[in-house]
């Protein structure tokens, strides 16, 4: 079954750190465009981050620009994204997907930044 699986969510601080991975199975991620999306309550889901595992080139939107940072470990099949100085305007949930052919969406993995 083809799948993508995201994790690393969690509940953190203002100015704290998160690193979300998201793991293909049944599937490779080579020669793939992978992104990171972000649903915030009562907001339609947004492209936060994506990254080409052919070449390793990377988009940011404004608001994760100098903040986040998107990597592949293609031979685990594996997407990540850094997340420093986190805002509270980050809240929401993280998923992840391939930018052409989509994968159904999965369950993402909650973010909540709060003090």
């Amino acid at each position: 079954q083809e799948q993508l699986v995201e994790s690393g969510g969690g509940l953190v601080q203002p100015g704290g750190s998160l690193r979300l991975s998201c793991a293909a199975s049944g599937f490779s991620l080579d020669f793939r465009q992978i992104g990171w999306f972000r649903q915030a309550p009562g907001k339609d889901r947004e492209a936060v981050a994506c990254i080409s595992t052919i070449d390793g080139s990377t988009y940011y939107n404004a608001s994760a620009k100098g903040r986040f940072t998107i990597s592949r470990d293609n031979a685990k099949a594996t997407v990540y994204l850094q997340m420093n100085s986190l805002k509270t305007e980050d809240t929401g949930v993280y998923y992840c997907n391939l930018l052409l052919n989509p994968q159904p969406w999965g369950q993402g993995t909650q973010v909540t930044v709060s003090s």
